[in-house]
């Protein structure tokens, strides 16, 4: 249900009854439960256009608009808003609707093919902490999406291609018998050490650092032998993201891998392409395009450079390359692309190239989705005791094992074994997620596990409480949560009840503005307002009490059958998973 679009639609009949059919109608929340929960802010930018004052143009249209049952009464306040307040009966209603559907009053939207890349390690190396934002902030989005009805496409654009696998793979071949894959699995069981060993080999041993070097030649000419091996250490590494995706509740699959690699057949054509049609040239060597869109102070433009003098391809290659397959071959709408912000220049330089070569069309909508970095509480990145980088198989580990401490200091419902041990790693892990998820995606945060384990506050701790409460309710009242759909009506009694009714109908428009910002923390605020406000409904409309009559009785149960069922939507949306005791 979107109730900006139900009141959009009636004031835009009403401005064309006043021949105003093509002015603007502005609705949107408003500040103060006292303001009402919507106004309608388009007076004021009639006034110079009329020749009125502003109040009198919103008396116009407050005469002309027919809201019918929607509101229960709509005033005019300061130089000319329109507040309206929504009628009781009308979002009891509403609620029952959205408790009776099995999504929640949210309606499919108008079906847009959308390729998400996110995630991305590196596959030379084990994920660390700085794939986390990447990889949870794009499946949030991605599920958002899907929720909406769109055909999504997950892109995992793995590094899996370049000079250092020539290193990776002398070493390997060094280390195992070509028949064994289980010598393989266990010379690569710790990527890291396995890099390291390799690094320190290429430094210090002449004939090893020759013998990588022609594993490089022989890789980028497809050597049958060195392609096999090369596929032998990618699935391998696969396989490490692979059981960090399983522990994040992530939605990616080795299906979604789309690495660099993919794209290598592609690379000479693309340059000889730019170079034929005169977007780009060659410079001392080298092939780059000039970017006059993007040139300095001095008028000098950007240089974007696809091709380096000894023939080696870039990034910007392999990224133009991609953007012609995601076009041309998926046919997609729209891409989004998460990494760091300190990216964001190469990927506006990319998307120019891209449409001025017509790689992508006009209405192709292109979003690179910065994010801030994961700072340490003092402010610099992230990293151990030691300045080194944190695995983030480690970093879970160590929330599941906080997790499990917490849960046993506190007077939560204790089981047995393995019980325990999965509610611990829902808290641990929900914990990480939320706690980065919940910030805004374009900022730095402090990481702080204190904070995020908390069960105060807005915390994924909290969330998972709030929603085993409800839970609770309905075990007491010896019913089954999920097959309460509706009773005669939802009465609205109270302050309370109209707050809470209110925010549950606002899911489909906060799944909306996220799908739209590509920004998860814009739920994250959604499910804690819910959450809260759930709990201040709770305590001024008691449900099972003596002196409730049946009809209250089951009118609030249903509130609280849709409260639970819309804050474990929202937390499944962005990978945090719900538990039914704590």
């Amino acid at each position: 249900m979107l109730i900006q679009s139900v009141l959009a639609e009636r004031f835009t009949h009403a401005l064309a009854s006043l021949g105003l059919e093509n002015a603007p109608v502005p609705i949107s929340k408003s500040t103060r439960s006292e303001f009402g929960e919507y106004q309608f802010n388009g007076a004021m930018a009639l006034a110079k256009q009329l020749k009125k004052k502003p109040r009198d143009i919103a008396q116009d249209i407050l005469d002309a608009v027919e809201l019918g049952d929607l509101t229960e009464k709509c005033e005019i306040a300061g130089p000319g808003f329109i507040n309206i307040h929504l009628s009781r009966d009308w979002l009891g209603k509403q609620a029952l609707h959205a408790l009776a559907d099995a999504r929640l009053g949210v309606s499919l939207q108008e079906q847009q093919k959308v390729v998400v890349d996110y995630s991305s390690p590196n596959l030379a190396k084990e994920m660390h902490v700085g794939h986390l934002r990447s990889t949870i902030i794009g499946d949030a989005v991605v599920k958002a999406l899907e929720f909406l009805g769109h055909k999504v496409i997950r892109q995992n654009h793995m590094g899996d291609w370049g000079t250092q696998f020539g290193m990776l793979l002398a070493h390997l071949s060094d280390q195992l018998d070509s028949h064994s894959n289980t010598q393989a699995h266990r010379a690569l069981s710790d990527l890291e050490d396995f890099y390291r060993a390799a690094k320190v080999r290429f430094d210090e041993e002449e004939d090893f650092a020759d013998r990588a070097r022609e594993y490089v030649v022989k890789l980028q000419g497809g050597d049958a032998d060195c392609l096999k091996l090369w596929e032998r250490f990618i699935d391998i590494s696969i396989s490490h993201s692979e059981q960090v995706y399983k522990k994040l509740n992530v939605s990616l699959t080795r299906e979604d891998v789309m690495g660099e690699s993919a794209y290598n057949p592609d690379l000479p054509q693309l340059v000889e392409d730019l170079l034929e049609r005169g977007i780009a040239v060659v410079d001392q060597g080298a092939t780059l395009v000039f970017i006059p869109e993007m040139a300095d102070k001095e008028g000098n433009p950007a240089v974007y450079i696809i091709q380096k003098s000894g023939g080696g391809f870039l990034y910007a290659t392999t990224d133009l390359a991609a953007i012609r397959y995601r076009c041309g071959t998926l046919n997609a709408d729209r891409t989004l692309i998460f990494t760091d912000a300190r990216q964001a220049l190469h990927f506006k330089q990319t998307e120019i190239v891209a449409r001025k070569a017509g790689y992508m069309p006009q209405a192709h909508q292109y979003q690179h989705c910065p994010f801030g970095m994961m700072l340490g509480k003092d402010g610099k990145p992230f990293k151990t005791r030691t300045g080194g980088t944190i695995k983030l198989c480690d970093l879970l580990d160590e929330a599941i094992e906080r997790a499990s401490r917490l849960l046993s200091e506190r007077e939560l419902e204790q089981n047995e074994g393995n019980a325990n041990s999965q509610i611990a790693k829902t808290v641990g892990i929900g914990a990480v997620k939320y706690a980065d998820l919940s910030k805004n995606r374009t900022t730095d945060y402090i990481f702080d596990w204190d904070t995020m384990l908390s069960f105060e506050g807005n915390t994924a701790p909290y969330l998972q409480y709030a929603y085993t409460r409800i839970r609770s309710i309905f075990r007491k009242a010896d019913l089954d949560m999920d097959k309460v759909t509706g009773a005669t009506s939802i009465f609205i009694e109270n302050d309370a009840e109209h707050a809470l009714c209110v925010k549950l109908l606002q899911f489909e428009e906060v799944l909306q503005s996220l799908a739209s910002e590509a920004s998860p923390h814009i739920l994250c605020t959604y499910v804690y307002e819910l959450a809260s406000a759930f709990m201040r409904f709770y305590e001024a409309s008691p449900i099972l009490k003596q002196g409730v009559s049946e009809a209250t009785k089951q009118s609030r149960l249903c509130l609280a059958a849709l409260s639970a069922k819309t804050i474990r939507q929202g937390l499944d949306i962005l990978g945090i998973e719900t538990l039914e005791h704590m």
